[in-house]
C-alpha cells in the first residue's frame, strides 16, 4: 500500500515541483521542449536496446539456449521506456539508468534475489507426497497407474 501511494502521489509531486523549478530557471517553452526531447531521445534509446536484446535472444535461440537474462533486461527495458515516455525528468533520470547496463544488471541481480526468496518462502513440501521409486504405491497399483486387479 505504501508503494502505490509513493508511486501515485508523492511521485507525481515532486515531478511537478522539479518541472516548475525548471520552468523558472530555463522558462516555459524551454522546459516544455526539455521534457519533449527527452521523451524523444528516450524512446530511441529504448528501440536501441530493445532491438540489441531481440537480437541477442535469437543468437541465444539458435544455439539452443534459453534467453532468460535476455528476457528480463526486455522487461527492464521496457518499464525504463515507460518511465522516459511519462513527462517528468525524475522519471526520466531513472528509466535512463535502467538503460545503463551496469545498473540495469544490478537491478536484475536485485530483483532475482527477491523472487528466489518469495518462492522459496512460498512453496513448502510439507503438503506435498514423497516420491520413493523403490517402493510400491500405497493403493497396490503400479507406478504407471494402470492396474490389472
Amino acid at each position: 500500500m505504501a508503494v502505490l501511494f509513493i508511486l501515485f502521489v508523492v511521485v507525481p509531486i515532486l515531478e511537478l515541483m522539479v518541472i516548475i523549478q525548471v520552468g523558472q530557471s530555463v522558462g516555459a517553452w524551454n522546459t516544455v521542449i526539455l521534457l519533449v526531447v527527452d521523451s524523444l531521445v528516450g524512446a530511441w534509446l529504448v528501440k536501441h536496446q530493445g532491438i540489441g536484446l531481440l537480437k541477442k535472444s535469437q543468437d541465444r535461440l539458435r544455439k539452443g539456449e534459453l534467453p532468460s537474462d535476455e528476457i528480463f533486461s526486455g522487461v527492464t527495458v521496457l518499464f525504463a521506456g515507460a518511465l522516459m515516455l511519462t513527462p517528468g525528468f525524475l522519471t526520466d533520470l531513472v528509466g535512463l539508468l535502467l538503460l545503463v547496463p551496469p545498473i540495469r544488471a544490478l537491478v536484475l541481480m536485485i530483483v532475482r534475489r527477491k523472487f528466489r526468496s518469495r518462492i522459496g518462502t512460498s512453496f513448502t513440501t510439507s503438503n506435498l507426497p514423497e516420491w520413493d521409486m523403490d517402493k510400491p504405491s500405497d493403493d497396490g497399483g503400479d507406478a504407471s497407474g494402470d492396474n490389472d486387479n
